[in-house]
């Protein structure tokens, strides 16, 4: 199974704002749905998305599980500590060590010591040299960043490993070539140096995982105990601990020696500076010697994307000096030599056809020269950018700030127009800011024809001067109240209102109905119905009244049938 990237995304946690996009040097961010992921391909690693995600969206892999399984085999551990920890943590060598050693690791080396082998060999790559540009290798992200983005630069960096690399083939010279090293520092990019090299480190990881490690297992750091045993193996570094400072391995080449003294050096940090420092040079015309130090985080690696620190960078590069300890004598050899060779990989860039760059400018209502505001708000520097990353998959339209809002707009717009009630917006002043065509059909009388012509209809003017109930207006913008008021009588008119918040204070809204012509139908319905149900009454009462005299004329008649049957019993019975 394929190892996650460095670096991922929470999706239900992005927000759409782009910030990662903008804060990406190289754009090898992808949106779809809405949502911002790394492209692995294209991505070096360098942690600045993740600073700049106001949203914690962007997560960095976590190796602990990695770290543990390790230590679980059986095998000897030992950390690769990266010199920076001097200035990220406030505790003395001893505990550190004890810390590191109470989660389990056999023992704990300073990265420094490997960074001092390198300066060596790279002192001894520039005395051979007769002129070049020579470019570090102490950075992966610098790394990465030339073979994938500037190939040609490639064959300029030295040909070692990094000081991390080095370290731990140097570790396995000494203590086995068996023993497992796990790297600890502020870097993102190591993640990626670690899976390419196995053989050297089996996992890295960053302060941000080493302090979460440390609070999963309750650990005390400023009252552990400490013993005889907590000391650097094999030994203390020196001069190769200034490394993380922009700067310091160029100090470090300095004191190792150069025969000639005839190297230029120079030190840049932060992918912007190194990328305008590359400008306008052919590495194939140099005529002197130059040595570059680049570092891919600005200031240096105290100032990594998981430093983990809230020290200022003045008191980081302080303490890191004053932990830093200086031989009078440097070795002209180095004892440990990881030769790596950087292989251009360069990342394609297509230029698309003048059709369908024009084509996609039109999806996002881009016709003109002037339509392109070069904005930044899709996270790219330009229209022109924006749609090349539109055509490639890596961008999506809704990324557009103007475009989006001019469809709100015009959404907003054939609704009002559409809706038959009137509708009406006003801000915390009384002026209106929108109105639809119903509304000033509905208030305007003559004035219809004149406001009817105006591009911006009734926007600026006051509520209160057009409207009799705007007192209902501005009690919403006091109360934050909704308001709906029935049958409001105005000029033999009858309105429902409802007037609603659109935004605390400062935006009001209404719709508003002319309910009089239904009334009036419904006073109309009723009256008939009344004079309906009136004859049905009465219609009833001669119903019931003619039932009645039927019924007594019927009486009548059978009462004189039963006399007479009664008369002519009595002569029969007198006859007989």
């Amino acid at each position: 199974m394929d190892k996650q990237y460095p670096v991922y995304t929470l999706k239900n946690e992005c927000n759409d704002c782009y910030k990662c996009i903008r804060g990406c040097h190289i754009k090898a961010i992808r949106i779809q749905s809405g949502s911002a992921s790394v492209i692995n391909d294209k991505c070096i690693a360098c942690g600045h998305c993740v600073t700049v995600c106001p949203a914690g969206a962007k997560r960095v892999r976590s190796d602990i599980d990695v770290a543990k399984a390790l230590l679980l085999t059986g095998a000897d551990v030992y950390i690769s500590l990266a010199p920076s920890w001097a200035g990220v943590y406030s505790i003395s060598k001893e505990k550190m060590i004890a810390v590191l050693k109470k989660l389990g690791f056999k023992g704990v080396s300073e990265t420094a010591i490997g960074a001092q082998e390198v300066s060596i060999q790279t002192a001894k790559i520039l005395n051979s040299a007769e002129k070049g540009l020579f470019i570090s290798s102490a950075c992966p992200v610098i790394d990465d960043y030339i073979r994938l983005y500037k190939p040609e630069f490639a064959k300029n960096i030295t040909p070692i490993a990094s000081p991390a690399l080095t370290h731990a083939g140097l570790l396995k010279d000494i203590l086995g070539k068996n023993i497992k090293v796990v790297f600890i520092g502020p870097c993102i990019a190591k993640k990626n140096e670690a899976d390419r090299h196995p053989d050297l480190i089996s996992a890295s990881l960053t302060f941000d995982e080493l302090n979460y490690w440390i609070k999963e297992e309750f650990i005390d750091v400023n009252n552990i105990e400490t013993d005889e045993s907590c000391h650097f193996v094999p030994e203390f570094s020196y001069e190769g601990a200034l490394y993380p400072i922009e700067g310091g391995m160029n100090e470090t080449i300095k004191r190792v020696g150069i025969d000639k003294n005839d190297v230029t050096y120079v030190a840049v940090s932060s992918l912007e500076d190194f990328d305008k420092s590359l400008q306008n040079i052919d590495p194939d015309k140099v005529e002197n010697k130059i040595f570059v130090e680049a570092l891919g985080c600005s200031g240096g690696c105290i100032n990594g994307p998981c430093i983990s620190s809230e020290k200022s960078r003045i008191l980081v590069t302080s303490d890191i000096y004053a932990n830093t300890q200086y031989r009078e004598v440097i070795p002209k050899e180095p004892r440990k030599v990881v030769n790596v060779e950087y292989t251009p990989s360069p990342v394609e860039h297509i230029e698309y056809p003048i059709e369908e760059v024009a084509k996609a400018l039109k999806k996002i209502s881009k016709h003109s020269e002037e339509d392109e505001l070069n904005c930044s708000g899709c996270g790219y520097v330009s229209c022109r950018e924006f749609v090349n990353a539109l055509i490639a998959g890596d961008a999506e339209p809704s990324q557009c700030v103007s475009y989006m809002r001019k469809i709100a707009v015009r959404k907003a717009a054939a609704m009002l127009r559409c809706m038959p009630s009137a509708v009406v917006i006003a801000d915390a002043d009384m002026n209106i800011v929108e109105a639809n065509d119903s509304f000033e059909q509905m208030f305007l009388g003559e004035m219809y024809e004149v406001f009817a012509n105006r591009s911006e209809g009734l926007q600026g003017a006051a509520l209160d001067r057009i409207i009799p109930f705007s007192e209902l207006f501005k009690s919403t913008l006091e109360t934050g109240n909704d308001i709906h008021q029935e049958h409001y009588a105005h000029n033999d008119k009858l309105y429902d209102i409802s007037v609603f918040t659109i935004e605390d204070n400062e935006l009001v809204g209404a719709v508003i109905s002319d309910v009089t012509k239904s009334e009036l139908d419904r006073s109309k319905i009723a009256q008939k119905a009344r004079e309906v149900i009136t004859k049905n009454i009465a219609t009833v009462q001669e119903i019931a009244s003619l039932l009645g005299e039927h019924m007594v004329e019927t009486e009548l008649l059978l009462n004189s049938i039963a006399k007479g049957y009664d008369s002519d019993s009595k002569i029969t019975s007198e006859g007989k």
